[in-house]
């Protein structure tokens, strides 16, 4: 191969679109495209494996919320574990349709998407009709994290669980006031993933 086609097929190939995989339940290695977008940052396997790990592999009949969708890779990770009502919300348009697009290949009646501001669409949930809320908003937002957290706290049910995922570790005094009690936390690179429960 020449240098010239080499360069060639390294251009290629950064340019190829990535993908993550679901770990585990009815869609198991199933791949979802990343598309090259700003702020885009799918949670890595390892770490939605270990979050998975904690919560349980069966999620029958939970109601489940991902505020900051992305990939989807969340949400669609509990839909595939037997969540009963999966909610990916999204503000990027263009990824919004390719969640539909995942949502129908998949047949997935138990996921919809909708296309909005994270936060505010925790904020018109009803208090306490989530069982678990997935909070991955961009990490470059970082004015984005306290009102989600806010918003995820009131939408989840007494005993529910709230995941977020950032970049430092959440402050221990914030989710008391909020009745969240850290129950898991894993640092892995930069990122910061807590599992908290919602108290009464």
């Amino acid at each position: 191969m020449s240098s010239r086609s080499g360069a060639s097929a390294r251009r290629a190939t950064a340019a190829a679109p990535r993908e993550v995989r679901i770990i585990g339940g009815q869609w198991r290695r199933t791949r979802l495209p990343v598309p090259d977008k700003p702020g885009l940052r799918p949670t890595p396997d390892r770490v939605r494996e270990t979050l998975f790990n904690w919560l349980g592999q069966d999620l029958g009949g939970w109601r489940c919320v991902d505020a900051f969708a992305g990939t989807g890779a969340l949400g669609l990770e509990a839909a595939s574990r037997g969540a009963a009502d999966v909610l990916l919300i999204e503000q990027d348009s263009a990824q919004a349709a390719q969640l539909r697009q995942t949502a129908q290949r998949l047949q997935a009646d138990t996921v919809r998407v909708l296309r909005g501001d994270g936060v505010a669409a925790l904020r018109a949930q009803a208090p306490g009709s989530a069982d678990l809320v997935l909070l991955d908003p961009p990490f470059d937002a970082a004015a984005l994290f306290a009102p989600a957290l806010t918003a995820a706290a009131a939408a989840v049910r007494v005993g529910g669980w709230v995941y977020l995922e950032a970049p430092a570790q959440a402050d221990a005094g914030e989710l008391q006031a909020l009745h969240l009690e850290l129950h898991r936390h894993l640092k892995a690179g930069a990122v910061q993933a807590h599992l908290l429960r919602r108290s009464a």
